[in-house]
């Protein structure tokens, strides 16, 4: 787990190894979701982006019903 500080303008930087990780470049967008009390970062991506990223899951697990 890395720790980041709290700038005086509240700004954090995030470690190079999570940026690389997910891709991430300067000027990009995050969602910021509360979560009771702690804070997630989520990179905004297009729904064009999106696409495939499910490619290869397993489709025949059981399912209820209702969730066809």
């Amino acid at each position: 787990m890395d720790t980041v500080t709290i700038s005086p303008k509240f700004q954090v930087v995030l470690p190079r190894r999570l940026r690389e990780e997910l891709g991430l470049k300067a000027g990009g967008k995050m969602r910021v979701i509360r979560y009771g009390d702690r804070i997630e970062l989520l990179p905004a991506r297009k729904a064009s982006d999106l696409r495939g990223f499910l490619k290869g899951m397993d489709t025949s697990i059981p399912r209820d019903r209702d969730r066809v």
